[in-house]
């Protein structure tokens, strides 16, 4: 009985887990099936080839990197609270929700562009990062395709400054909904931005990512490296890795490599080394700057 007992204990919670990804997932389907197929850019079909690679994804990537960077994301919020002056934090806790929230999307947006950059430039961050890239047709569940590794990492450099400048609160008492909130939106317009949707959006494009954006990031051929940024396109501007024609799409999504067609060698080539797919950047290292 006591066996059955933690059993239930530890199977609970993934159960519930579970369950709630199904429910996002369906209403993640009831929006944007209908729309790619009102507004779709290219026609193609709704369960096209990786479809299902890709909904395995889904399910993986949302448990699996939460579980991952509990240790690191604790330790570094306890060391850098010693860091940050007390004043500091004072002044941010006393912040209104809302504010802290919207400086934490804008402080977060830079330092999850250089995490997604470096994953480009880097060659041991690529070999993680080309799973994402591997993609040839562009949806929504594209958001989706990505090593766990990978989403660990870019989110953690996406995190970091927040503690640093005192912007999420490790230590309080009650739960700090900020990272939360920071993550929640960030994965809602990553399905969207990845959409295959025609939609544009005129000058508020200056403002906030778009499918047309991140798009171009996505292209098998000229220009590479461009448009690094998750929600904020002007973070690109500053560092001059912007790329938006007015009226042009992608001809083309993908790399150059080949990436194994299974999951599990997905998962463990680039952490054996197995597969090393750096000529799918042929500008590895030349960002555009």
């Amino acid at each position: 009985m006591e066996i059955l007992t933690k059993v239930e204990h530890h199977l609970l919670p993934f159960v519930t887990d579970f369950f709630r990804l199904t429910v996002w997932l369906a209403l993640l389907m009831i929006v944007f099936v209908p729309l790619e197929r009102i507004f779709g850019l290219h026609k193609q079909k709704v369960f096209r080839t990786g479809f299902l690679s890709d909904l395995t994804y889904y399910f993986l990537n949302s448990l699996l990197p939460k579980m991952l960077l509990i240790l690191p994301m604790a330790a570094i919020g306890w060391g850098l609270h010693f860091l940050v002056p007390d004043a500091v934090q004072e002044h941010v806790e006393a912040m209104p929700l809302a504010m802290r929230f919207a400086a934490s999307l804008v402080v977060g947006e830079f330092g999850f562009y250089w995490g997604h950059r470096w994953c480009h430039e880097i060659p041991f961050l690529w070999r993680f990062h080309a799973i994402h890239h591997s993609a040839e047709e562009m949806d929504w569940l594209v958001n989706t395709r990505a090593h766990p590794l990978d989403m660990v990492f870019t989110r953690l450099c996406g995190f970091i400054p927040l503690y640093v400048v005192g912007l999420a609160q490790p230590t309080t008492e009650t739960l700090d909904v900020v990272p939360l909130l920071v993550v929640l939106t960030g994965t809602l317009w990553g399905f969207f931005i990845h959409s295959n949707l025609n939609w544009r959006f005129g000058p508020l494009e200056w403002l906030i990512a778009t499918p047309a954006f991140h798009h171009w990031h996505h292209t098998y051929a000229e220009p590479l490296n461009k448009n690094y940024s998750s929600m904020l396109p002007w973070v690109d501007r500053i560092f001059r890795t912007y790329h938006m024609p007015k009226a042009q799409w992608p001809e083309r999504y993908g790399i150059e490599a080949e990436i194994a067609p299974d999951l599990a060698s997905q998962l463990l080539d680039p952490i054996a080394a197995r597969a090393t797919p750096l000529k799918s950047f042929r500008d590895l290292g030349e960002s555009g700057v």
